[in-house]
């Protein structure tokens, strides 16, 4: 009978768990301990992310691994350009397992189906035991969400909201929200300010780190989507720590009532921008909404913009991860509206006359970022409205957001922006015409098309696309109590007008071009449509 192992304990830390608070580390003595971290081809490339998505991630976990070095462990570190790299997760567990003969493998269970499905294969791939614990960065544990969703026909994320807020006694007087409600989302939809002139967030120039990740994926990576001229992410929890504190000293007081304005060139306004470094791991989320709330009781923040910011990540980020392992893998193939359009090669290039789609690409190419409503209600709105098949932009959104990752972007996508998982999380469509950006932006002042106009060759095309919408799902949507009385709209509208909204719409669709690029999700790169 074989001996049992005898050797250390070998921890996998992967490219978004950056704590040394991970259940996997806590508790774990330096001497017993080989923590493995890995640069893996599989994972820069099973879509093809953007270039600084990649930077930031390589040079956050070198840095991280140096860090831990510097405290006493020991890591294994395995670079992307390693002779011997076996190009995925679990060939370099594999690699490791042969190196260090360990007695048991912990590691923390993954935030992807997809790694997480390679990861459940481990104990039957390898002779050690293998411990899968659980990730408790998060304030809900799956199994809390799947008892809250249980009997559910829809998820709304208000009332998990409200569960999390009983949890973590954030914004609670006593069993009430602090001032009586729990949302106060009407207040923070102010239209930009002409003399608007919010701080500059802080950006970090690259150290010998992050020059040398930024040369490797130059070259390695270098046909992938984005620009790497403007990197200037934290890559370090001092960097993003400094980050927070900018934030929580110079923005979060108009946070709230400007967190829905877009205004053209200006692309961090008063956003936090910490969402890269809290999906890494370097900021902790409750220590963050913590912070929040204590800004909001010194008299620093008004309730509405901290309430905005703690819902934005006790709520919405916990009730989006509970949403993806709910409906997982099923949620990734849903196309309720049956949306087939290719994606625009617009996307890609940023080469439109509509001013706020080039705005929006533009800020995407050369940052990896847009805040929330130029994601949702320009670049998704027009997906939404023109068709685009779900799985295209689905795509394009992981790609080019450097704080993408599938258990965020694919519920945001697939089920908040393109309706496809057929209403479970929105209880409507987030369907807008030229009105709203108007509204809430100044891309309508000098654009080429008029917003005014509603139909014909000069037309701000969302106006005749919000109708085509409309009407081809007719069938679908106008029982649903929220929209409606749209309906109504469009039915004392008249034939003739409704024809014109119709005919314009095609129009403009015809004049689409598909990208010519696929950006395929099993690696193998670009090929013409």
């Amino acid at each position: 009978m074989p001996s049992e192992p005898t050797g250390p304990v070998l921890v996998p830390v992967l490219g978004d768990q950056l704590t040394r608070d991970l259940a996997s580390i806590r508790g774990r003595t330096k001497d017993d301990t080989v923590i493995l971290m890995m640069e893996v081809w599989d994972e820069a490339t099973y879509v093809r992310h953007h270039k600084q998505k990649i930077a930031l991630i390589f040079s956050a976990m070198r840095h991280f691994a140096a860090e831990l070095e510097d405290a006493g462990w020991q890591v294994d570190y395995v670079r992307l350009d390693d002779a011997d790299n076996a190009g995925s997760f679990t060939g370099e567990v594999a690699r490791a397992v042969e190196r260090h003969g360990p007695r048991a493998i912990h590691v923390v269970e993954a935030g992807e189906w997809r790694v997480q499905q390679a990861i459940e294969e481990w104990p039957d791939k390898f002779a050690c035991e293998v411990e899968i614990l659980l990730d408790d960065r998060f304030i809900a544990r799956l199994s809390e969400f799947r008892d809250w969703a249980e009997d559910r026909d829809t998820l709304r994320m208000e009332y998990f909201y409200r569960e999390m807020r009983r949890k973590t006694g954030l914004l609670m007087d006593g069993d009430k929200p602090e001032g009586g409600e729990w949302n106060l989302d009407k207040q923070n939809r102010e239209s930009p300010e002409d003399d608007m002139d919010p701080p500059e967030r802080p950006k970090f120039e690259p150290d010998k780190i992050t020059c040398e990740v930024i040369d490797l994926v130059q070259d390695r990576f270098g046909d992938h989507f984005g620009s790497l001229e403007t990197f200037a992410w934290p890559v370090t929890r001092d960097e993003a720590e400094e980050a927070a504190d900018a934030f929580f000293a110079e923005r979060i007081e108009k946070f709230g009532p400007y967190q829905d304005a877009m205004v053209c060139g200006e692309d961090d306004l008063y956003h936090s921008m910490l969402s890269t470094s809290i999906n890494l791991g370097l900021l902790d989320p409750l220590e963050l909404c913590q912070r929040a709330e204590k800004a909001y009781k010194d008299g620093k923040a008004p309730l509405n913009s901290v309430e905005g910011f703690i819902r934005q990540i006790i709520g919405w980020r916990e009730y989006v991860r509970g949403f993806y392992w709910q409906f997982m893998p099923d949620l990734q193939s849903s196309n309720a509206l049956n949306a087939q359009r290719a994606l625009p090669e617009f996307y890609w290039t940023g080469e439109t006359d509509m001013r706020c789609l080039a705005d929006c690409v533009r800020s995407t190419r050369d940052n990896a970022h847009a805040h929330h409503i130029q994601r949702l209600m320009v670049l998704g709105n027009f997906a939404l409205l023109a068709g685009i098949n779900p799985r295209e932009v689905q795509d394009w959104y992981l790609v080019v957001y450097a704080d993408a990752y599938e258990w965020v972007e694919l519920p945001n996508v697939a089920a908040m922006i393109l309706y496809a998982d057929g209403g479970k999380l929105a209880s409507k469509p987030y369907a807008a015409s030229g009105n709203y950006i108007n509204k809430m932006s100044d891309y309508c002042k000098r654009c080429r098309y008029s917003v005014s106009k509603k139909t014909g060759e000069n037309a701000c095309p969302f106006n005749p696309l919000y109708w085509h919408f409309m009407h081809r799902h007719c069938e679908r949507l106008e029982s649903n109590h929220r929209i409606g009385r749209i309906y109504s709209t469009w039915d004392r509208m008249g034939e003739d007008k409704q024809q014109a909204y119709l005919e314009s719409a095609e129009a403009f669709l015809e004049t689409l071009v598909p990208a010519k690029k696929t950006w395929a999700r099993n690696g193998q790169g670009t090929s013409e449509s």
